[in-house]
């Protein structure tokens, strides 16, 4: 075999070359471009395959065709709420909160969105159409994060659905989709004044080479993976992992009677985020708010007269409604209590996750409150 010439060796040295600095080029230029929130815009969902009734998330993709990101541009994009113009017909609702609004456990069809579209509500004319924006993990910023977002699709009405465990201002910042969406979380501190800091060392700031390319190809490959989970979501609607069994919520509980190291006999307001709720009524402008406090499991077992169960202490929560109702009083808010609307045989694995028929008492409760709301 004859050797190459001195000038084919010159030539592909130089190619290489070139192309070694056309890398360093293009992940320098990632930097300031930041283009992942433009590239989760960019999404085969509602075009090629229908949109997801719930946002993205599972932690076992294969199995679930779904998978948890952190990029809200791409959540929403496969979402069918972004699916198109909203209909002149169409009451717009968004349903915003944790994993019981999700749906966790439950099949599309029995969340509380489906359980509220199937009910066929009809207001001044309009079909009332629920949307489902809840999101594991229990944060009222979380919640106002998402909601920020969701302006854009113009809502007629949010229900958001709260619990004690997503109020504590000790917690606001745990939820990943937070941490790594630092730039809107800091925006929304300041801009609404709220009590949290906007340096607190939970809130992720990527260094340069964390922001270029190479820093990003995660982030990158989950945005490519959600698409091509659409396609086996569009041909089963499975959107999550269903275990075969699961552990009941907790029945005897342990003697304990703090919350988050709080200690009775006081709960103070100064420890709870109600200024987040406050901002999402600011954020929401003209369109009405419905507070829900959400059902919980009620204990009946061991210690059950200190606990209510697995996440509240008897006095912490007891005071949590008292503060809840008065700040409702105090604003002229429209709140309802479902708190223990729902029986205890009706929740799935925790405190917060209800059965089909439990979310289907709710949802009940729900479109009364819809019905109900003054000069839509």
């Amino acid at each position: 075999m004859s050797e190459k010439k001195p000038k084919e060796m010159v030539s592909i040295k130089n190619v290489i070359i070139k192309g070694i600095l056309l890398f360093i080029i293009i992940n320098f230029l990632f930097v300031p471009l930041k283009p992942l929130p433009a590239l989760g815009h960019l999404s085969a969902y509602n075009y090629l395959f229908p949109g997801r009734v719930r946002f993205p998330f599972g932690e076992n993709p294969d199995q679930a065709y779904n998978m948890s990101l952190n990029n809200l541009e791409a959540m929403f994009a496969a979402h069918e709420l972004s699916g198109g113009k909203k209909p002149a017909d169409e009451f717009r609702v968004l349903l915003i909160g944790d994993s019981s609004v999700w749906g966790y456990l439950l099949q599309p069809e029995n969340t509380l969105s489906a359980n509220l579209n199937a009910a066929d509500i009809k207001i001044t004319g309009k079909t009332v159409r629920v949307y489902n924006l809840g999101y594991p993990t229990l944060s009222l910023m979380k919640d106002l994060v998402i909601l920020n977002d969701a302006m854009q699709y113009h809502p007629d009405l949010i229900i958001w659905l709260i619990t004690l465990e997503s109020l504590p201002v000790t917690r606001q910042l745990d939820s990943p989709i937070i941490q790594n969406n630092a730039t809107i979380v800091r925006n929304l501190i300041t801009k609404y004044s709220l009590s949290l800091d906007p340096a607190d060392p939970r809130l992720l700031s990527r260094n340069f080479l964390q922001s270029t390319l190479i820093g990003e190809r995660r982030d990158l490959a989950d945005l490519l993976r959600l698409q091509l989970y659409g396609v086996m979501w569009a041909s089963t609607g499975v959107d999550q992992y269903y275990p075969a069994t699961y552990d009941p919520p907790q029945e005897d509980l342990d003697p304990d009677d703090t919350f988050h190291g709080l200690l009775p006999p006081q709960l103070n307001v100064r420890d709870l985020s109600v200024d987040i709720l406050v901002a999402g009524k600011k954020l929401a402008g003209v369109a009405p708010i419905i507070f829900v406090n959400e059902p919980i499991f009620i204990s009946h077992g061991e210690n059950s007269t200190i606990r209510y169960n697995f996440f509240y202490p008897r006095w912490a929560y007891d005071q949590y409604r008292q503060i809840l109702f008065e700040t409702c009083q105090n604003n002229n808010w429209t709140c309802i209590d479902e708190w223990n609307s729902v029986s205890s045989d009706q929740f799935t694995n925790s405190a917060i996750h209800m059965t089909p028929f439990g979310t289907q008492i709710l949802s009940t409760e729900l479109a009364k409150a819809i019905l109900s709301l003054p000069n839509p």
